[in-house]
């Protein structure tokens, strides 16, 4: 398998984003991307995907309701070379028309924290929970995180100023919907993304570009594994890349804090061998094995509950217990601990 590092969410000037794909291909070439997907809001821009510079860049669509209010079950397109948001109004209909046509879904930033002051309560932003045959959720979107600090005028001058300092994790309450629904049965893939705009931030008269498309391409991104390297192909790379997103062969890194580029989690039972997004038989004594690139606080979870943690660079944990296993790594980053590598489950049965 071969590892790249892709961006699953950014804006063009085609809804809210600052800059067209040609020049957001080569902000994520200087932040080291080997490929980017524009999601504009409602809209499904044709004729741009390709190599930019040694970027891919791929388009696909962010979805929700027009008529209701915009913050709420917002669902991205990928791999659909069709207009979906006409099918906006309606969640389970629009996964079906998109599953019509061999594309995927994903919940975009399903939960929010509310920026209400001293209440830090964490809110739903996808309420459609009854549909089926989604493909999976964003389990960390680096604005949403952001936009929560905007509470008052000097923590909203801080965040502007300092943003890293505030960045910390995914929420708990996604990881929590994530751990049910796959300790129910179900598989869902997670991923990750910058959900980039180029946009400014204002404080009065003064306005600041918080997050450049460069500097947020740099902060959370999906790290995917695919079967071969990329051959500079755009068709035969699209193809390896949604195949590896599908199946959920990645994991999602913080990589500001320490580039994830090299992070591995198998496990084995008996002769089979499975990685990220696979299920694995159990034949016996089931082998789980995690290696950073660098040290942090690696914890291993089943169904959700911590089974096995240690600090340092490997955890290794056997077990005769079946279930969905998937690692968190934490590391010391700006002061404090916060998230940096979570990786997608292996479903041992």
């Amino acid at each position: 398998m071969f590892e790249i590092i892709v961006n699953t969410q950014l804006h063009t000037p085609y809804s809210d984003g600052r800059r067209y794909h040609a020049d957001v291909a080569k902000e994520a070439a200087r932040a080291g991307l080997q490929a980017v997907i524009a999601t504009d809001h409602n809209v499904r821009v044709f004729g741009v995907e390709g190599y930019y510079g040694g970027v891919l860049l791929l388009t696909g669509e962010e979805v929700h309701n027009r008529r209701k209010e915009s913050g709420n079950n917002h669902c991205l397109i990928y791999n659909c070379d069709e207009e979906m948001s006409p099918y906006g109004p309606t969640p389970q209909k629009l996964i079906d028309e998109v599953c019509r046509r061999g594309g995927m879904t994903f919940f975009s930033h399903p939960f929010r924290r509310e920026p209400r002051g001293r209440d830090d309560r964490v809110a739903p932003c996808w309420t459609r929970w009854d549909v089926r045959n989604f493909t999976g959720i964003e389990i960390w979107n680096h604005q949403t995180e952001y936009k929560s600090w905007r509470l008052n005028f000097p923590i909203t001058a801080f965040a502007s100023l300092f943003p890293s300092l505030l960045i910390s994790g995914p929420y708990r309450a996604t990881l929590r919907k994530w751990d049910e629904l796959t300790s129910g049965g179900r598989r869902i893939v997670g991923i990750g993304g910058s959900d980039a705009h180029g946009s400014s931030r204002g404080i009065g008269p003064y306005r600041r570009k918080v997050f450049p498309y460069e500097y947020a391409f740099r902060c959370v991104n999906t790290h995917m594994l695919i079967d071969e390297p990329l051959t500079g192909d755009a068709a035969k790379d699209k193809t390896m890349i949604y195949a590896a997103m599908q199946a959920g062969h990645c994991f999602v890194s913080y990589d500001l804090s320490a580039p994830g580029k090299g992070f591995i989690f198998n496990a084995q039972s008996g002769a089979d061998q499975a990685s990220m997004g696979d299920e694995l038989p159990r034949r016996g004594a089931i082998h789980l094995y995690a290696e950073c690139p660098s040290s942090g606080h690696i914890r291993l979870l089943r169904n959700g509950k911590p089974v096995a943690e240690m600090h340092g660079r490997i955890l290794r944990h056997t077990t005769t217990d079946t279930g969905v296993y998937r690692v968190e790594v934490y590391r010391r980053f700006r002061a404090l601990k916060r998230g940096w590598i979570f990786s997608n489950p292996i479903y041992v049965r």
